[in-house]
């Protein structure tokens, strides 16, 4: 069974699928929303420097000096990424202002020279130090009191300390997620399998109907699935209710047309002559057509019944008991192989008629020797279901090459010195046919016949 084409996996892929896409979705923006509320944070603190800046620094004739240093002392260790300075646009180098942790070094603001920008306006970006920091920076613009000259004020903040506790929260988030992932995919496994565990139970009531261990579904099912209990129901006591018609259909047409045609042949004998005897003829080839089609008809019948299942051992060995005794004097050997589990599916009276036929071919075509198998199919005819083989074989003649096609035909013999009517093998062949089955003729390993007869066997495929 192909378990990816079943429901329950469609199900679960499905749901699972759509969960985990949600999931990643969530996690990417959880990320992204805390990693913005972290620079949200930094550039709160660093535009609190920066206005620490604005009311500390004036200048000084044409230089911009401070008043008093900025309490966060992180901005007097060198090259640690928390820097501020003060540069007035296109003007010298020695008119620059700089924390004492920025040393020698200046920070370039090329990035942030944006045609049309209004004065005051605030800028934010990333940049990096000499040292490989990775800054956080926000710039604005002024002009100091007593000049009209603007200034670059520019404060940045090391964003890679920043970048540990964001990284140790996508890692809880994905372990979460993680985790809620599992419990979900676990939930909707849980969930589908008990949701279609009533599928189970009817698959379980059909198989014993099919088996003939019961004739109707009884199980209480929920409301979705109770009204196809109820159509399946239906259906089966329709198909009963047909079969059984059909049965006494054909009784009563074999009964209407045996008296006329007795009465034809009784009527032709009292009267001799060339009518009464091709009345004769004719009235018996009459009464072998009807007795061909209606025979065929009550096979059909029992073949397509629901439920009916015999046991093929049971039937094979009372049948080679039977024949063993009718042909005592020969003193045939009969070597003979069963399986316990093989259960035909399918009426006895069908499966006696097809291995007697096929038996009693046997007694008379062989040398001495039988061999009877009983086993499950080889080679099995559809594999959505299981089969049985039942194997006869001698070691007479045999059928000479191209015979098994003709011996399988309605009335031809390829042999006139043994008794018989040449039936038996088309009765076999169009009764497994009626079944789904097959029969196959060929060489036994005995060197005569081997007839192999392939049936529905109750039980579901390997």
């Amino acid at each position: 069974m192909n378990r990816r084409n079943s429901l329950a996996f469609r199900l679960i892929a499905a749901a699972a699928a759509v969960s985990i896409v949600l999931l990643l979705a969530a996690g990417v923006l959880l990320s992204s929303l805390f990693t913005a509320a972290v620079e949200r944070s930094l550039d709160a603190r660093l535009q609190a420097v920066m206005d620490g800046l604005l009311a500390s620094v004036e200048l000084d004739g044409n230089r911009p000096k401070m008043d008093k240093a900025l309490a966060d002392t992180r901005f007097e260790i060198p090259l640690n990424g928390w820097y501020w300075q003060i540069r007035p646009i296109g003007g010298a180098k020695d008119r620059q202002l700089a924390s004492a942790s920025l040393l020698d070094e200046r920070l370039p603001i090329d990035q942030f020279n944006v045609p049309d920008r209004a004065d005051g306006a605030r800028m934010a970006g990333y940049m990096r130090d000499r040292s490989g920091n990775n800054l956080r920076a926000i710039e604005q613009r002024f002009s100091l009191f007593g000049s009209k000259e603007l200034y670059s004020f520019l404060v940045t903040g090391n964003f890679d300390e920043l970048e540990a506790e964001v990284s140790a929260f996508n890692n809880a988030l994905i372990a979460v997620l993680g985790l809620l992932g599992a419990g979900v995919v676990a939930a909707i496994f849980f969930q589908v399998r008990f949701g279609l565990r009533p599928l189970s139970g009817l698959q379980a009531e059909l198989t014993q109907i099919r088996e003939g261990k019961q004739d109707r579904i009884s199980g209480d099912y929920p409301v979705e699935i109770q009204t196809v209990t109820d159509e399946l129901n239906l259906l089966l006591e329709s198909n009963t209710e047909i079969i059984e018609r059909a049965r006494t259909q054909v009784g009563n047409l074999a009964h209407a047309l045996k008296t006329p045609l007795s009465v034809l042949t009784n009527e032709a004998g009292l009267h001799g002559g060339p009518l009464a005897r091709k009345v004769t003829e004719q009235a018996g080839i009459m009464r072998d057509q009807v007795s061909m089609y209606l025979d065929r008809a009550r096979r059909a019948a029992r073949a397509h019944t629901i439920g009916s299942v015999c046991d093929p051992n049971d039937v094979v060995k009372a049948l080679v008991r039977t024949l063993e005794r009718i042909h005592i004097e020969q003193g045939i050997k009969v070597d003979a192989s069963y399986d316990a589990q093989v259960r035909f599916r399918g009426e006895r009276q069908d499966l006696e008629e097809m291995v007697g036929n096929l038996l009693d071919n046997a007694f008379k075509w062989n040398a001495g020797r039988i061999s009877a198998t009983v086993r499950p199919a080889r080679a099995p005819i559809d594999n959505r279901i299981s089969w049985l083989e039942i194997i006869v074989a001698d070691n007479g003649s045999g059928l000479p090459d191209g015979g098994a096609e003709i011996a399988m035909q309605r009335g031809k013999r390829l042999d006139e010195t043994k008794p018989g009517s040449g039936l038996g093998l088309n009765i076999v062949f169009e009764t497994a046919s009626m079944y789904g089955g097959k029969l196959s003729l060929g060489r036994s390993e005995l060197g005569g016949l081997e007839a192999v007869l392939t049936l529905p066997a109750v039980g579901s495929a390997g």
